[in-house]
């Protein structure tokens, strides 16, 4: 396989999630379906290492996706859903082990992710690498702050 050809199948299987991003019907979701799916193996390992792989998957994400919007002809290609995974798995740190709050942090990224409320639109002004991961992530780090006031308010009222 020539190098050019490797580099593409390296940074579209990595920018896809192995193809994931290619299923019909609204592809992010099935990007937080793997990162869904992901959460609770990644949590068992520890805060420590859920942390160093989240960073390392940004990396990968900020990595990838330049190339891949030039592969795909498009400055935010829908199959690209790194970004989706990182938001996710950023909403779902440190959440209680429970389905519950693994759909609850799910839902409420999807719909900031798809909404796009203040602040989320100060972060993707442009259409770099940088653009399309740095919403998801504030929409994973909302996603969490919300999900931390409802579950305090939670210990509060209920023990």
């Amino acid at each position: 396989m020539p190098h050019r050809t490797l580099h593409k199948f390296l940074v579209l299987a990595v920018a896809t999630v192995g193809g994931l991003g290619f299923l019909p019907l609204a592809p992010g979701t099935w990007g937080s379906v793997a990162a869904l799916l992901l959460r609770r193996p990644l949590s068992l390992l520890g805060p420590w290492w859920y942390g160093l792989i989240v960073a390392l998957t940004i990396t990968a994400a900020l990595l990838v996706t330049d190339p891949a919007q030039k592969y795909l002809h498009h400055p935010d290609p829908r199959p690209v859903v790194v970004d989706e995974v990182v938001g996710t798995l950023v909403a779902l740190a440190g959440l209680p082990l429970s389905w519950t709050w693994a759909l609850a942090g799910f839902a409420l990224f999807r719909l900031l992710d798809i909404a796009k409320p203040w602040p989320i639109p100060w972060f993707s002004s442009g259409n770099g690498a940088l653009d399309v991961v740095a919403d998801d992530v504030i929409a994973g780090l909302l996603t969490r702050l919300l999900l931390e006031g409802v579950f305090r308010f939670q210990v509060a009222v209920w023990g």
